[in-house]
């Protein structure tokens, strides 16, 4: 029934809507807008973002916005007015009822007139044709194509409305003629040191002889030679110095057009208080370097005293300290250097980098002596102590409903050398979703401590020569405990970090950890058939087989319907398993080999884990900004665990379990190289339009020590940002149908891709296809439905699609996406495609922010 009214209201408002509706009878509704340069079709963004009348948007072709705007009514006050005089006796009747202001302010009500004004807000008001506009587009486009060298190109445009009722198509035509081609190159510089500068330099020139005549070639000549001079030692140089003398050949035929182009730097321009002087630019050099430490919280006559260290002289003040040889590595600046933007800019940087002080102010002075000039740094530190929380409200198949509260102290430059000391705690606390254990709630608890410092802290090796300073070198080390009470098997988990980060430019990134060492204990391993239903369902299947043998009668609950017994939890399970492996009672060869398989997964999942791992991550982007939306992301991950303690095994004496693995302290450390891929790629397509695409791949290989992946490093399919067609953990391995509560593997391909666009406001909207799965390889999993082969494995490849809604809040995005199982692996091969593509089977996922 709540299908059907839905429906009903939807094909009401649709059929209600008539994108004419406001569009007058000798009016036209422009549907469509097209460039032709020479009789081709340009698609453009560009030159279409020239044009001023563009057509309504739309959502996958509807003009949703249009008709919402349509909804609204022109005159609401007259609208009311007419309901409330159509009958005779419906004034006095509401005069009874309500005052003359009441019913005055009926008539001024959301409901009459606030609904109409908000949906004109949120809607958008048709495009009607307005040839005047049409000109002005035309001038744009000409102006746009005389920019790229076309001066006698000649425009007309024509309106196509033959086959469409008040509907316009817009054509535009540029003929383009014969483009200007650049025929001489000229100079008049004023400046003898910008004359040399120009000339060691000119050969990388953006406007050459013989190069057809682009505008944007002009500007980003100006830009390039303003980089050089900032960068050489003109440290005032102004871009609007440099200006071009463009000179059209008219005397030649049109078949030969050419023009003589001079490039013309002048002197620089002082404004004064009556009148602009000028003189010549003059190469600089760097004199006497102040750094003033805490300028804001005294004079510089107060500073208590002056240090002089190297080229630098650091006034302290009585209110803050720190090294010299911090500041120091964090200023590019070297007296009788010749200046340099980028020392400025990469000072900047670094200096804001620390985290200690608040934007530093650098002011230059030039020198009554020669070209030099005086730097003066201005540094404010910020509050040595601050304290920060954070809240937040989860839910997980676990948890039907958790709040976490954390707070974190941070200490600044603790140690007097801009080191940062953050102290956290966090806990959460709330309902489990079923009533498996004894309590129905949870809790949890952790902390960390971190310490970062603004180098690269490696013993006995000069890493500066290596890593520069001005890549803003890190290094941190973090210790962090977590203890769970009432969720899955209360792990405690302790970590250790000790790692390096280290910015080249603006997009590229490097980050290493030389030690991650985490070990993990499972507190309460014997529930964890309480935990693992699927797992314990699988294996009291079989027990009902074996139930009547007096030997296994005390393994099942007295109370149980006897038709089908159930086993007691954890001295059944575990007995029954024992008489199975040790051959107390005969069972077949297919129930021996599933309790084994089962018992392997309970000891894999149950056993204390300590990982002792080293890994690499190299990130790569070149995006422009958060509003840039045509870019590309790379990140390469590469881990290698247990290397380091399997090469003390060989002078220091292990000792090791029946399975002959090396134990640390009564564990046996994991053993594994792991490698991961991933590419992300956008691509703008207008007006708040964007395609996204993402490949990953992922592989991790035990050896050694271990024959399996520990549980926290593996790899799992499905959730809000992976295959949204399938919960988290609930997808694969392979072809398998999710027979476990977490289904992991260690092997992992899955490509998505999305098509996002505006709807109305802040809500946009998207269609996705995912793609992937996971597989076990090279490990000691043995299922063939499982495991990843050959090639033909990708025939289990799973594909989810579907469509999501999202809520743009500026700071962060809430979304909200419905997928559908499209082409589902663990289904029979006749079966796989669209067996539960419907809402019934459909999953809603929440996310936070988009997938990728």
């Amino acid at each position: 029934m709540a299908k059907l009214s839905l429906l009903s209201l939807l094909a009401i408002v649709l059929l209600s809507c008539n994108s004419l509706k406001k569009v007058e009878q000798d009016e036209y509704l422009v549907l469509k807008n097209t460039i032709y340069a020479d009789s081709i079709k340009i698609n453009n963004e560009e030159l279409e973002s020239l044009i001023y009348q563009k057509p309504n948007s739309t959502v996958l072709g509807y003009p949703l916005r249009l008709n919402l705007y349509n909804l609204a009514k022109e005159n609401p006050d007259s609208s009311f007015n007419a309901w409330l005089y159509k009958k005779k006796n419906r004034e006095r009747k509401l005069d009874k009822i309500l005052s003359a202001k009441q019913v005055e302010r009926l008539g001024e009500s959301f409901l009459v007139k606030g609904l109409s004004n908000w949906l004109k807000d949120i809607g958008e008001a048709p495009t009607v044709l307005d040839t005047t506009r049409t000109r002005l587009s035309l001038a744009r486009l000409s102006a746009y194509y005389q920019g790229k060298g076309y001066f006698t190109n000649n425009t007309s445009y024509e309106i196509d409305t033959l086959k469409h009722n008040r509907k316009a198509k817009v054509n535009y035509h540029i003929e383009l003629g014969n483009p200007y081609m650049i025929d001489s190159l000229a100079n008049d510089i004023s400046s003898t040191a910008i004359d040399s500068l120009y000339f060691l330099n000119s050969t990388t020139s953006l406007v050459k002889e013989g190069q057809q005549f682009d505008l944007s070639n002009f500007n980003k000549e100006r830009e390039r030679l303003t980089s050089i001079f900032r960068n050489s030692g003109i440290r005032n140089f102004q871009e609007s110095s440099i200006t071009f003398d463009i000179l059209r050949d008219t005397v030649r035929s049109t078949d030969d057009q050419k023009m003589n182009i001079t490039l013309n730097i002048g002197n620089l321009k002082t404004r004064g208080e009556n009148e602009v002087t000028t003189s010549a630019y003059k190469v600089e050099k760097i004199n006497k370097i102040n750094v003033y430490t805490d300028y804001l919280s005294t004079s510089i006559i107060d500073t208590i005293r002056t240090v002089n260290y190297g080229d630098y002289t650091i006034h302290y003040s009585p209110n803050f300290d720190i090294k010299p040889k911090t500041l120091a590595n964090t200023i590019f600046f070297k007296k009788d250097s010749t200046y340099r933007d980028v020392d400025k800019i990469r000072t900047s940087r670094q200096l804001n980098a620390l985290n200690i002080f608040k934007y530093p102010n650098i002011i230059f002075e030039a020198d009554s002596i020669g070209n030099k000039v005086n730097t003066n740094i201005y540094l404010a530190p910020k509050s040595k102590y601050s304290l920060g929380t954070n809240f937040e409200v989860s839910r997980s198949n676990l948890r039907r409903l958790g709040v976490g509260l954390g707070t974190t102290l941070l200490i600044r430059n603790i140690f007097k050398g801009a080191e940062n000391l953050s102290i956290s705690a966090d806990g959460a606390y709330g309902l489990l979703s079923n009533s498996t254990f004894e309590a129905n709630y949870f809790s949890e608890i952790g902390g960390d401590i971190t310490l970062d410092f603004p180098r690269i802290w490696f013993p006995f090796v000069n890493t500066s020569k290596i890593i520069p300073n001005y890549s803003l070198p890190k290094t941190r080390i973090a210790i962090g405990t977590s203890f769970q009470n009432n969720i899955g098997l209360d792990k405690q988990t302790f970590k250790t970090v000790l790692g390096y980060n280290w910015v080249p430019s603006d997009f590229v990134n490097h980050n290493v950890e030389l030690l991650n060492i985490q070990f993990v204990r499972n507190v309460n391993s014997n529930r964890f058939f309480n935990v693992y239903r699927n797992t314990f369902e699988r294996l009291d299947d079989i027990a009902d087989s074996y139930h009547i043998d007096p030997l296994l009668s005390a393994f099942f609950e007295n109370e149980s319907d006897p038709t089908d017994p159930k086993l007691i939890i954890p001295a059944g399970t575990t007995g029954f398993i024992n008489a199975i492996q040790n051959r107390t009672i005969s069972s077949t060869t297919s129930d021996f080999n599933d309790v084994t398989r089962l018992e392997e997964r309970r000891k894999r999942l149950t056993e204390n884990n300590l990982i002792f791992a080293t890994n690499y991550t190299f990130n790569k982007t070149n995006r422009n900004g958060i509003i840039d939306n045509n870019f590309y992301k790379f990140r390469w991950k590469l881990e290698s665990a247990g290397n380091l303690l399997s090469a003390f095994s060989s002078f220091v004496p292990f000792n090791k379990n029946d399975k002959e693995q090396l134990l640390v302290f009564g564990v046996p450390f994991s053993q594994y190289i792991k490698n991961e891929f991933e590419y992300v790629k956008y691509w703008d397509l207008s007006r708040s339009n964007v395609l996204a695409a993402r490949a990953f791949f992922g592989m991790a290989i035990p050896y050694g020590n271990s024959d399996n992946i520990p549980f926290v490093r593996s790899y799992f399919a499905g959730g809000s940002n992976d295959n949204r067609a399938w919960f988290p953990y609930s997808l694969g391995p392979g072809s398998v149908s999710a027979v476990n509560d977490f289904n992991e593997a260690n092997l992992k391909f899955s490509l998505n891709l999305e098509y996002r666009f505006p709807i109305v406001g802040d809500i946009n909207g998207a269609i996705f296809a995912d793609a992937g799965n996971i597989w076990n390889v090279f490990d000691n999993v043995e299922d063939p439905n499982a495991t990843f082969d050959t090639l033909a494995s990708l025939k289990d490849i799973a594909l989810g699609t579907g469509l999501g809604i999202r809520y743009d809040f500026t700071y962060f995005l809430f979304r909200l996406d419905l997928g559908f199982k499209t082409y589902n692996p663990a289904e029979i091969q006749s079966e796989r495609w669209f067996k539960d593509y419907n809402f019934a089977n459909s999953v809603l996922q929440i996310g936070i922010n988009y997938p990728f």
